[in-house]
């Protein structure tokens, strides 16, 4: 049995595993965000269409990052998934409530569609993500 931390040489398959789902996530994200783009100019002008474009972009950038740090982590040693995942929360959610209050200081029109354009990117990436595991876990008589 091996210490708590070490690991056993991965099989070459395995290795990447833990990115394997990103193409899928980005590519929706990418639809997402033409779509929600092109909502938002339809019913609110550029400000609104930049804003829900730039909402679901965060969304991307954040889970991405979480994504790969927490993937990096995990391949050098599981026990620094935690510390790590713990503070890029941290971080990241305090970046946003900074940058959430310096835009909503500026009155800019594009605000509430940032604010969808976040949640809509949430949601979607939820969702796919889910289906992308469902899909390649499910069990199969």
């Amino acid at each position: 049995m091996a210490e708590p931390g070490v690991r056993a040489p991965e099989v070459a398959d395995e290795r990447g595993w833990r990115l394997r789902h990103l193409p899928v996530l980005l590519a929706a994200s990418a639809v997402l965000g033409a779509v929600a783009a092109v909502v938002g100019g339809l019913t609110g002008g550029g400000a609104a269409a930049a804003g829900a474009a730039a909402g679901v972009a965060v969304t991307v950038l954040s889970y991405t990052l979480t994504t790969v740090v927490l993937a990096w982590a995990d391949a050098i040693n599981p026990q620094l998934v935690l510390p790590l995942g713990l503070g890029l929360y941290i971080a990241k959610f305090t970046l946003l409530g900074v940058v959430m209050v310096a835009v909503a200081s500026t009155g800019w029109d594009g605000l509430v569609p940032l604010c969808v354009g976040i949640a809509a990117g949430v949601a979607v990436w939820t969702g796919v993500h889910i289906w992308w595991l469902s899909s390649r876990n499910s069990r199969r008589p």
